[in-house]
């Protein structure tokens, strides 16, 4: 692998960037690996990543059905926080948030981490306690945020409007190492250290079947032709059902769209990531100057990948009460994802009926923060067959009444 560098950029710009190489390659498929993780995503292709750099596990095939980083981690708003009431998501959230900060530098690609801080707005007496209460328990997790009033929040986001018709801003829940990263460049800098070690990346690759012998996977059946494995990894978001149906065994998942859109680029005007629960809409601030828009899902089962006005528009009608100024705004572009939700709105990683399948899926709306956390503790998974940090996402936990109830700490599951 090419090393990216000041220096490689200057004597590249010498020799009129002749001496460039591909990112990684694009192989056919092998008969057999030792796994094989469906899925191309940032969830995918940490997985392997992690199964290579912390287990020295190479032989991995990591396969999709359409194009690298093409699903849910190219159609997200990017945000990156850890203040989660529960002990263990603030666990999982806390180490990706954690390994996004040195991520850069790990790959050796710039994933454009920015730790600008996230504000959670409260914007009624029932949020004021919640967060209040999200803040110890933070405290005691070791996750750092913390409370702060309607005036600290006016001086971090100066174009906010305290006093809304409807909902007046009363304070927030601040995590000032939240923030955001460039979700396609997650993808490809974990894409290009996978190829690096010798694994195989192969787009363009559908899944049709899954092969398994005695209870225990042998493989699956592709496009490009039957792919033998020891291990199987499904991490494929919105279809997850789809794939653990061609296993033989259900999973406790219903698939909505997601929307957002983006604003046309205007001067920079807003440095931090704001959260609105109560109206339920979310903005940032773009390198580019768009204003990054997004709401709550849609609330009927699909999988289209399509915006809705109805739905834009009131994202765009609530967040215009709180921040006048984005009323003169034209849209340049809206789109959809398929998230995958759990009854407890907490994600699923874990072992399956099956001996040999693992699973990583449920992640709703907040797959794209947990995306380095979440392939740690995948690979780790995979690996030992156990992990502290999935111990308690298991998929059996529904059975048993242990729910992770994010939803209802939370009121919205981000």
């Amino acid at each position: 692998m090419k090393r990216y560098s000041a220096f490689a950029i200057a004597k590249e710009a010498i020799r009129q960037h002749t001496g460039w190489t591909r990112a990684w390659a694009s192989p056919e498929p092998k008969k057999k690996y030792d796994v094989v993780i469906v899925g191309a995503g940032g969830h995918g292709l940490a997985t392997a990543y992690y199964l290579g750099k912390n287990f020295g596990i190479t032989n991995v095939a990591v396969i999709d059905k359409g194009w690298l980083g093409g699903g849910n981690t190219g159609r997200n708003t990017t945000i990156i926080r850890s203040n989660y009431l529960q002990d263990p998501s603030a666990a999982i959230y806390e180490k990706a948030r954690s390994l996004y900060e040195t991520m850069s530098q790990d790959l050796n690609y710039n994933v454009m981490f920015s730790p600008r801080g996230v504000i959670m707005l409260a914007q009624t007496q029932h949020e004021i306690r919640g967060y209040k209460r999200t803040a110890h328990a933070n405290s005691l997790q070791g996750v750092q945020t913390e409370w702060i009033g309607p005036e600290r929040v006016k001086e971090l986001c100066p174009i906010i409007n305290l006093d809304g018709p409807r909902y007046p801003v009363l304070g927030g829940l601040w995590q000032a190492r939240g923030g955001s990263a460039r979700h396609d460049a997650v993808a490809w800098g974990y894409a290009r250290a996978c190829s690096d070690m010798g694994m195989d990346i192969i787009q363009q690759c559908e899944v049709t079947g899954v092969m398994t012998e005695g209870g225990k996977v042998k493989g699956v059946n592709t496009s490009k032709g039957d792919i033998l494995c020891d291990k199987l990894g499904m991490v494929v978001a919105g279809h997850a059902s789809v794939l653990a149906g061609m296993a033989g065994f259900k999973l406790p998942i219903e698939s909505v769209p997601l929307q957002a859109l983006v604003s046309e680029p205007i001067k920079p005007c807003m440095d931090v990531v704001i959260m609105a629960n109560t109206v339920h809409g979310y903005m940032s601030q773009s390198d580019k100057g768009e204003m990054v828009i997004g709401g709550g899902t849609d609330g009927h089962n699909n999988y289209t990948q399509r915006g809705s006005f109805h739905h834009i528009e009131e994202t765009v009608r609530a967040l215009v009460e709180t921040f006048p100024m984005i009323a003169r705004l034209k849209m340049l572009r809206q789109w959809g994802g398929i998230v995958d939700v759990t009854g407890d709105r907490s994600a699923i990683l874990s072992k399956t009926p099956v001996d040999g399948i693992f699973v990583n899926c449920g992640w709703g709306t907040g797959g794209f923060k947990a995306i380095p956390g979440s392939g740690w503790a995948m690979a780790e998974l995979m690996a030992k067959g156990y992990s502290p940090l999935t111990e308690e996402f298991n998929m059996f936990r529904f059975k048993e009444g242990k729910f992770i109830d994010e939803s209802v700490a939370a009121g919205v599951a981000h």
